[in-house]
C-alpha cells in the first residue's frame, strides 16, 4: 500500500527470508564464518542456535551461496519426518533419483552416492533446519549417518540449525555420543542498536529508497527496544511503521508511527 507513496520498488521488510536483503551484522558474519570453518575443516557436527526470527534460515541459504562448487549440499527445512522419509528427502536433495526400497536399501544408496562424490573430490554437507523438533531417537539416527566414512575421512558433514530448545535437547544423556562429536557450536544473538539501524537502512536501500523514507533516530531506538535486535521483529515493526507513516501522509517515519506499530504488534501478541 505504501510503495508508491515512498517510491519504493519492493517491500523492504518482507518476512519471507531473502538473501538479497541479508545484512551481515557482526553476529551474522561471525555465524557464517563459524559454519564455513567447520565445514571446510571437516569438524564433524556443526550446531547453530538462535532465537525465533534471528535469521537462521536466511543464513543457511547464504551459506549455500558461499560454499565452493566442490561441496554438494542437502538442505532439509522441515525435518519432522520418519527416518525413511528423512532419508528419502536427503537423497532427493542430493539429486539421487528413483529412490526405492526399505531403510537398509536407502542407507546403502546414500553410502554409494557419498563414496562416488568422495572419489570425485567433492564433500557432501547435510543442513537440517528446525532441528529442535527432532526427537532424541531421530537425532541418534542422524548421528549414525555421520558414521559413513572411509579410512581417512567422513563422507557426510552435518549442520544442525535450531532454536534454543535444540541446546536443551542435545544435553539429553542419551545423545552424549552426538554431543561429543560437535566440532563447532555458535549461538546467534540479536543485533545491537547500531546494527539494527544499519539493518533498517540496508533493507530500505535494497528496496530502492533514496533520501526518503528514513527512520528518525528516536524511532529506530523504539524499534530496537521492541525487537531486541531480532530481525523478524524489526521487520514487523518497520513494516507497520511505514504503513502508519503513509496513512499520516508523512515522508519519514517518526516516533508516533513506530509507537502505533509497536502497540498494534503487542496487541497481536496478547
Amino acid at each position: 500500500m505504501y510503495l508508491d507513496h515512498f517510491k519504493l520498488r519492493e517491500m523492504p521488510f518482507s518476512l519471507t527470508p531473502g538473501t538479497r536483503f541479508l545484512h551481515f551484522s557482526p553476529g551474522h558474519r561471525s555465524a557464517i564464518d563459524h559454519l564455513l570453518f567447520g565445514i571446510r575443516q571437516h569438524k564433524g557436527f556443526i550446531v547453530l542456535v538462535g532465537e525465533v526470527g534471528s535469521g537462521k534460515t536466511t543464513l543457511c541459504r547464504a551459506l549455500l551461496r558461499e560454499l565452493e562448487a566442490t561441496f554438494q549440499t542437502a538442505l532439509i527445512l522441515n525435518p519432522r519426518l520418519s527416518e525413511g522419509q528423512l532419508l528419502r528427502a536427503i537423497l532427493n536433495e542430493l539429486g539421487v533419483s528413483d529412490v526405492r526400497g526399505d531403510l537398509l536399501a536407502m542407507r546403502d544408496r546414500l553410502n554409494a552416492h557419498l563414496l562416488e562424490q568422495a572419489a570425485r573430490g567433492n564433500d557432501v554437507v547435510l543442513i537440517i533446519d528446525e532441528a529442535q523438533t527432532l526427537s532424541p531417537a531421530m537425532l541418534e539416527n542422524i548421528r549414525l549417518l555421520s558414521n559413513l566414512e572411509t579410512e581417512d575421512r567422513k563422507l557426510l558433514q552435518i549442520v544442525l540449525v535450531g532454536q534454543p530448545e535444540l541446546r536443551t535437547r542435545l544435553n539429553d544423556h542419551r545423545l552424549r555420543q552426538l554431543r561429543q562429536r560437535i566440532g563447532v557450536y555458535y549461538y546467534l544473538k540479536g543485533m545491537g542498536p547500531e546494527d539494527t539501524a544499519r539493518y533498517v537502512a540496508h533493507r530500505l536501500s535494497v528496496a530502492g529508497a533514496g533520501e526518503h523514507p528514513r527512520f528518525e533516530p528516536q524511532a529506530l531506538e523504539m524499534v530496537h527496544e521492541f525487537a531486541q535486535g531480532i530481525p523478524r521483529q524489526v521487520n514487523s515493526a518497520c513494516d507497520m511503521a511505514l504503513l502508519a507513516a503513509f496513512s499520516r501522509g508523512e515522508a519519514d517515519v517518526g516516533v508516533a508511527a513506530v509507537r502505533g506499530a509497536v502497540e498494534e504488534l503487542q496487541g497481536i501478541g496478547q
